[in-house]
Formats: C-alpha cells, sequence, structure tokens
C-alpha cells in the first residue's frame, strides 16, 4: 500500500488496486486536481496507464494496465464485455423488491455537467441489474448488490435516483448530505490477456 491505494495484485502486464472515496482516478483540468489513482501509481509503476474510471465519490476496485500494448488488450476485454463488474450501495429508503433491472438511456446534462439525466429520445443505452442484500428495520436505507451491464458515467447513481432511491450521501442526484457516497466496486474479475487465467478480485463495502 502507498499513499492510501491498496495492490491487490501487480504482475509485469497489469495492477489491480483499490481507490480510496475522494481521489480522482485521472487527472482533472485544473492544477489543483492532478493528484489521482494513475498519478500515485506511476510514481512506483511507470508504465501505469487507465484502462477504466470510477467516480471521485466511488471506492474500490480499479484495473490499470502497464504498457500501452496491455492498455488496449484490456480495453478490449471492456469493450466485449468481458471483465465482470460488481458494486455495492446503501440507498435512501426501502426498496420494495428483491431484485431487478433499472433500463434508462442516458446522456450528459451539459448546462450542468458533470451531471447526467435520462434521456429517451438521444440517450445511450444503460442497464443496472441490481439484488436487495438487507435493509435497515427502520426503513432509512437499502443496502443492495450492483450489476452494471453498460459502463455509462453516472450509471448507478443517476439509475438508483430514478426509481426513487438514491445513494447515501450523493446529493447531486438528489440524497441528503452525509459522510460520504456509499457505492463501493467490490468484485472485478477478467481473463488474463496474457494466457488467460481467470481472474478474480473482490473488496468488501466499507459503509
Amino acid at each position: 500500500m502507498f499513499d492510501s491505494i491498496r495492490i491487490h495484485h501487480a504482475d509485469a502486464h497489469l495492477l489491480v488496486v483499490e481507490k480510496p472515496a475522494g481521489l480522482l482516478s485521472v487527472p482533472g483540468r485544473l492544477p489543483e486536481n492532478r493528484d489521482c489513482v494513475v498519478a500515485r501509481l506511476q510514481r512506483v509503476h511507470v508504465d501505469a496507464l487507465t484502462v477504466h474510471r470510477l467516480d471521485q465519490v466511488t471506492s474500490g476496485l480499479m484495473l490499470f494496465a502497464r504498457g500501452k500494448a496491455m492498455q488496449s488488450a484490456l480495453s478490449g476485454l471492456f469493450e466485449r464485455r468481458q471483465v465482470g463488474k460488481g458494486y455495492e450501495a446503501r440507498v435512501e429508503g426501502r426498496v420494495r423488491d428483491e431484485a431487478g433491472e433499472i433500463d434508462l438511456p442516458l446522456a450528459c446534462d451539459w448546462p450542468n455537467r458533470p451531471r447526467q439525466m435520462v434521456d429517451r429520445v438521444h440517450g445511450k443505452p444503460a442497464l443496472t441489474r441490481w439484488r436487495v442484500l438487507g435493509r435497515d428495520v427502520a426503513g432509512a436505507w437499502t443496502r443492495l448488490a450492483l450489476e452494471p451491464v453498460t459502463g455509462r458515467s453516472h450509471q448507478l447513481r443517476l439509475h438508483l435516483a430514478s426509481i426513487g432511491h438514491p445513494i447515501v450521501g450523493d446529493a447531486m442526484y438528489g440524497a441528503s448530505p452525509a459522510a460520504r457516497v456509499c457505492l463501493h466496486a467490490t468484485r472485478l474479475s477478467f481473463p488474463h490477456p496474457v494466457g488467460g487465467a481467470s481472474m478474480a478480485f473482490e473488496s468488501p463495502a466499507p459503509f
């Protein structure tokens, strides 16, 4: 572990790390937003390159390539949907059903970016599967396991808000302020691009 980033796996081709909430995945445009996961990784692994991102408010598992050839190979796994991703969230309110799907097309809300919005005319298809893990006895919140079948920006956050259950702490999408946004990338699985070995990692939600 270094600079608050836990390394779950490192080999000559890729890195699997755990991003803390509040840290950018990649550098922002402004000088004060240069600190990020990939910049910290590159202090030790100079060839580390981004493959996918997590929102700044989200914590959990991320995959990074070592070198441009591996970046292309790993990006191809994402494009072919060969990467399994699982998340856990606490959402406001009591979700009545035990499992379901949210199928709502999403687009950028340009006047209010980085916010996204549901756009049934121009939005890109987005599908999220969810399953209840537990409920607060007082009905204040529900814990969900989430599987984003697609990977749109803010997909999980907006999909859950759209059904009336924003993620706890996600004030951007209508939740009451809290210490953090309760969204964590708990599971990551994929075939290793070199040799094809099945790789699977888990990280428990810290909330």
